[in-house]
């Protein structure tokens, strides 16, 4: 099963991408989507469910337990 992450991303976008990918080797499909006229956004979402969204007060992903929720998110979505 892949679960699919897609990311509406800040300039970090290779670094979450390949953290996701280092954690979950060959379990994801991660797409991501620039967003030219708007700068700072970070949005990542989970099988199409918003997990994470520095426009609603997330911030970036920084910190050990912001990450840990994106991957909490995919656990459950893998059914791990």
């Amino acid at each position: 099963m892949t679960v699919k992450v897609h990311i509406v991303y800040w300039p970090k976008f290779t670094k979450l991408k390949t953290l996701l990918e280092d954690e979950f080797p060959g379990e994801l499909e991660i797409t991501g989507e620039g967003t030219p006229s708007t700068t700072g956004w970070l949005e990542v979402e989970v099988n199409g469910k918003l997990v994470h969204s520095k426009k609603n007060g997330d911030g970036f992903v920084d910190t050990d337990s912001k990450f840990r929720a994106i991957v909490t998110a995919i656990e459950q979505a893998l059914g791990k």
